[in-house]
């Protein structure tokens, strides 16, 4: 075999293994092709407290003329301004051309828990679907049930404003690199996974109110940290504090549960910032069982 016919098989041999690797990165995530969304009073309800409790009035609330904000549509535009561009929160109201409106069941599984679009485009992580990665089936799709259940609104959201390298391409390789370097949360310690509190409380706190997206540091690519769970971050100028064990040496579950509702410290103090959106627009209207899991979590 001469030198020439080598290297054609090689380049050939090459090639096949790109097509193969791209296939597995680009191919849209397998789900369950049986789920579908209900239109159930009982999901309905489910799903409403589920994104209060995800926190997604936060970002996905609606934008006036004004510049003014209205938690009572999530409509979007609100835009999160970070080290990596400025995203704008989608509409997610069921509006067929500007919302969600043509949305499946497969559909929200793709996109909450795995970061993938109906159309199999990969979403920014300014979407926390790392976190959300972990919610089962049955909630996303009760949340699919109530925002599919919300009065349509037409709202065309700008387009994000990424520098020229930051491309929906390049997060295939991003999202390998997350789960090669980010590391694994700790794990609870022995007897609390024992604890269905606990364990409520974590999911929670990890997956449905993404607490580590703000708390948890993040590396210069902006890959969570998850060896350092919730020991504070930079985001931008502005310094989030720590909500770990050192950092809550001196709160109990109850001054915990007290600040979930309230917003106030053992101090006396009230939390001020984005926190306190958090507060009004999330932790506050969890119930009591949920609020005490979450104390029960983070002061174990």
């Amino acid at each position: 075999m001469n030198q020439g016919s080598r290297r054609m098989r090689l380049l050939a041999f090459c090639g096949a293994i790109v097509l193969v690797i791209a296939y597995f990165l680009f191919t849209p995530p397998s789900v369950d092709n049986t789920a579908v969304i209900s239109s159930s009073d009982d999901a309905i309800a489910r799903g409403a407290y589920l994104v209060n409790a995800g926190g997604c009035v936060s970002c996905h609330l609606a934008v006036n003329d004004d510049g003014s904000t209205n938690s009572a549509i999530l409509s979007g535009g609100h835009a999160l301004v970070t080290d990596f561009g400025t995203f704008f929160a989608p509409n997610i109201t069921p509006d067929v051309d500007t919302g969600i409106g043509n949305w499946r069941a497969q559909d929200f599984l793709r996109a909450l828990q795995h970061g993938r679009s109906p159309e199999g485009s990969f979403y920014f992580p300014a979407f926390p679907y790392r976190a959300y990665a972990g919610l089962n089936d049955q909630d996303v799709l009760d949340i699919g049930a109530y925002l599919l259940s919300l009065d349509p609104v037409s709202n065309v959201v700008p387009e994000h404003e990424t520098p020229w390298w930051l491309s929906r391409f390049a997060l295939v390789g991003w999202n390998l690199l997350a789960d090669l370097t980010g590391g694994d949360a700790p794990e609870l310690i022995a007897g609390q996974e024992e604890s269905p509190l606990i364990e409520r409380g974590a999911y929670l706190a990890r997956n449905l109110g993404h607490c580590g997206e703000c708390h948890t540091p993040r590396n210069k690519l902006g890959i969570s940290q998850l060896a350092q769970e919730f020991a504070g971050a930079q985001i931008g100028e502005e310094r989030i504090e720590a909500i770990d064990s050192a950092a809550l040496a001196d709160w109990d579950r109850s001054s915990f549960d007290l600040f979930l509702l309230l917003g106030m410290k053992p101090d006396a103090d009230f939390v001020g910032g984005d926190m306190s959106d958090v507060i009004e627009h999330n932790t506050s209207r969890l119930t009591d069982a949920d609020r005490l899991a979450l104390a029960a979590f983070f002061t174990r």
